[in-house]
């Protein structure tokens, strides 16, 4: 693989830029692997990437029935926290962020990771009791975040609006060590690094069937054939259910849209990013100047992948009265993504009923984020047969009641 530098680029430019490579390859597929991973998304590649880094397992296929990073890993809003209630949520989080802030320099590709920081706004007292209740609990878990007031929240937004007549500003949960990054940059820097390792990343390769014998896995029936492996793992966020159902158990998740849109591109006005969970809306600035906003997921369940009228009228209806400015925007495009969503709107990262076949979903609306974490304690997971920071997201906590309930600190559930 050639390292990317600024020497290096000097010297392409000198030769017309005739020496640059593929960042990744794409070969056929072999008859069998050692591990095979079902989805060429952030958390597929960031699995596969730690299981060659960490312990050295490199005979790996990362199957993708798309284009790499096709599915929700180029379709989020990017935004990077870890102010969780819950402690085994913070602790997978910030393992995450911690991991996004040396992200460029681990893989040798810029994901341009902005810690420009993240307020959670509180617009009721309900909330401000809530984010104070998380600050405090982060405090524990040596997660920095804090409570601020509605005039240190008016200091680092200037362009919003703290004294609206139905939610006014009460506060924020602010974590300045929150931020957002490329992402397609990060499922980029995966691929190349696995790449590199000698792992096969196999696109337009759909999963039919796993296959199995006497309780474990053997391998999947593609839409190239079949390929054989003595481990397995299902990394497919909103088709989770699916490829479980292909394995012959079911998960307790269901599936539905989540819609985003950006704006024309205006001068620099918002340097952090903004969650404002009462409403359902929240909102950042691009590098290209484009105001990023969010909200809800869909009130149904579906597979759709493109925006509707409804979402654009709810959501930007409900951010004008903090955001007046936006009124005058127009919008440049829109799109939705398939998120998998949990009871207790936290993931499940797990063995299942299926010997040798791990499942990693249920991210919700907050899969980015934990795109390293979760491929750090994923190959853990998969190669040790256990991890400190997998061990409470087990599929069978719902069987057992253990909840991890993560409905306040999740927002929309972000």
């Amino acid at each position: 693989m050639k390292r990317y530098s600024a020497f290096a680029i000097a010297r392409e430019a000198m030769r017309q830029h005739s020496g640059w490579t593929r960042a990744w390859g794409s070969p056929a597929p072999k008859a069998k692997y050692d591990v095979i991973i079902i989805g060429a998304g952030g958390h597929g590649l960031a699995t596969a990437y730690y299981l060659g880094k960490n312990f050295g397992i490199t005979n790996v296929a990362v199957l993708e029935k798309g284009w790499l990073g096709g599915g929700n890993t180029g379709r989020n809003t990017t935004i990077i926290r870890s102010n969780y209630l819950q402690d085994p949520s913070a602790a997978i989080y910030e393992k995450s962020r911690s991991l996004y802030e040396t992200m460029s320099q681990d893989l040798n590709y810029n994901v341009m990771f902005s810690p420009r920081g993240v307020i959670m706004l509180a617009q009721t007292h309900h909330e401000v009791r809530g984010y104070q209740r998380t600050a405090h609990a982060n405090a524990l878990q040596g997660v920095k975040t804090e409570f601020i007031s509605p005039q240190r929240v008016k200091e680092l937004v200037p362009i919003m609006n703290i004294d609206g007549p139905r939610y006014p500003v009460l506060g924020g949960l602010w974590q300045a060590r929150g931020g957002t990054a490329r992402h397609d940059a990060v499922a980029w820097g995966y691929a190349r690094a696995c790449s590199d390792m000698g792992m096969d990343i196999i696109q337009q390769c759909e999963v039919t069937n796993i296959l199995t014998e006497d309780g474990k896995v053997t391998g999947v029936e593609t839409s190239k054939g079949k390929i054989l492996c003595d481990k397995l793992g299902g990394v497919v966020a909103g088709h989770s259910g699916a490829l479980a159902e292909m394995a012959g158990f079911r998960l307790p998740i269901e599936s539905v849209a989540l819609q985003a849109l950006v704006s024309e591109p205006i001068k620099p006005c918002m340097d952090v990013v903004v969650m404002a969970n009462t409403v359902h809306g929240y909102m950042s600035q691009s590098d290209k100047g484009e105001m990023v906003i969010g909200g809800g997921t869909d009130g149904y369940n579906n597979y759709t992948q493109r925006g509707s009228f409804h979402h654009i009228e709810e959501t930007v209806r409900a951010l004008i009265e903090t955001f007046p400015m936006i009124s005058r925007l127009k919008m440049l495009r829109q799109w939705g993504g398939i998120v998998d969503v949990t009871g207790d709107r936290s993931p499940i990262l797990s063995k299942t009923p299926v010997e040798g076949m791990f499942m990693n979903c249920g991210w919700g609306t907050g899969g980015f984020k934990a795109i390293p974490g979760s491929g750090w304690a994923m190959a853990e997971l998969m190669a040790k047969g256990q991890s400190p920071l997998t061990e409470e997201f087990s599929m069978n906590r719902f069987r057992a009641g253990k909840f991890i309930d993560e409905s306040v600190a999740a927002g929309v559930a972000h």
